[in-house]
């Protein structure tokens, strides 16, 4: 192997990847296949590679080579990177890629096994397909947007996490892989078409099945899982930090009001009823807000009441429950989340993105891998 490639680990080293440069989904499947083992390639225009993409830390994991697809010699390159590659990944608009050369015919016209992995926002067909859009827009059609929040106020952005990375990159990483056995098992490849509306329209299958069977409201705020619930939702404490608070179960909201000294206060007996919530919530309110966060994060950290501190980005890597999972890792000097889910016999690992020449690519993908 390599020495460009021996920090690789996982169960997916003998898996090559090419990854057309791009935002959001796309870098966030690459980097998962990566910090599996994968040996991922992302080809970047020269001089493409900006000092934002040096901060975007989904760009670990992978090799990046520059190639000019606008010239005969770089289609020829990234061609015979393609011919070589078990999983393509691009997240350009429709059209684009077939624009460049590489329509998923033509790739699979020269590697049969090929797993074409495409997305886009609103998918591949449809009315939407080309038009533009961001995360908020995806998961906002999707229907997802609309049930996040309280009721006197619009729906919050739930940052990028839903339509990106949840319904969008874990979407096509799971889908780049189950093309993959099935090109491994039958030799026929094929296009995978993800979509970050799809993909959060998804998640939310649970709340569409509550809803069809008249479990769930379409008001936002009055559901078990939308802070209309006092069992269910954060909480602000004296020291202007929060909790929150998930004690869904009996046995759980059992222990939280043993904690607060309330187990035999009537206003909190029996929320069943929705129409009962919100005096024990507003009197949950004003009982969190006499105490800092420490004092609560203390006082139910050896229960089961389901609460928990609510922390700040840089507070959970410090945590000591992360620290002991080591649920964090340094990537170029600086703090990342590890690679995620774990595999107990071939360990996954994660680095920093290495530039190199795309004929040491070329050398190393001539062979089998190893």
């Amino acid at each position: 192997m390599d020495l460009d490639l021996d920090v690789r680990s996982g169960p997916l080293t003998d898996v090559r990847v090419v990854e057309f440069g791009g935002m959001g989904p796309g870098p966030f499947a690459a980097m998962m296949l990566g910090d599996a083992g994968a040996d991922v390639v992302r080809l970047e225009r020269p001089g493409g590679f900006s000092a934002v993409d040096a901060k975007d830390a989904t760009l670990r994991s992978r090799r990046i080579v520059e190639i000019d697809l606008k010239s005969p010699r770089g289609v020829e390159a990234a061609s015979e990177l393609i011919a070589q590659a078990d999983i393509l990944i691009e997240g350009y608009r429709p059209g684009v890629i077939e624009r460049l050369g590489f329509a998923p015919e033509v790739c699979l016209a020269t590697n049969p096994k090929l797993v074409f992995a495409r997305i886009t926002g609103w998918g591949q067909s449809g009315p939407l397909s080309t038009r533009a859009g961001h995360d908020i827009n995806y998961i906002a059609l999707a229907g997802v947007l609309h049930p996040i929040g309280y009721a006197d106020a619009p729906p919050p952005p739930p940052l990028n996490m839903i339509g990106d990375y949840g319904g969008g990159g874990m979407l096509l990483a799971f889908g780049a892989l189950a093309a993959l056995t099935e090109a491994r098992r039958t030799g026929k490849g094929q296009v995978v078409d993800a979509a970050m509306c799809d993909g959060a329209s998804l998640m939310a299958t649970l709340i569409h099945g509550w809803l069809q069977h008249g479990d769930w409201s379409a008001r936002r705020e009055t559901n078990i899982l939308d802070g209309a619930a006092p069992f269910y939702r954060c909480y602000a404490c004296a020291d202007g930090g929060f909790v929150a608070v998930g004690a869904i179960e009996a046995k759980f909201y059992a222990e939280l009001l043993d904690g607060l000294g309330l187990a035999d206060d009537r206003l909190f007996a029996a929320l069943d009823d929705v129409a009962l919530w919100p005096a024990p919530r507003a009197a949950l309110a004003e009982i969190f807000a006499t105490q800092s966060r420490p004092h609560w994060e203390h006082l139910f950290a050896q229960t089961d009441a389901c609460v928990t501190p609510v922390l700040a980005l840089d507070e959970a890597a410090a945590h000591p429950a992360s620290v002991a999972r080591n649920a964090f890792v340094e990537i170029d000097e600086a703090p990342a989340p590890a690679p995620a889910p774990r595999f107990g016999e071939t360990p996954a690992s994660a680095y920093e993105p290495r530039f190199c020449d795309v004929e040491l690519v070329r050398r190393s993908w001539s062979r089998p891998p190893e």
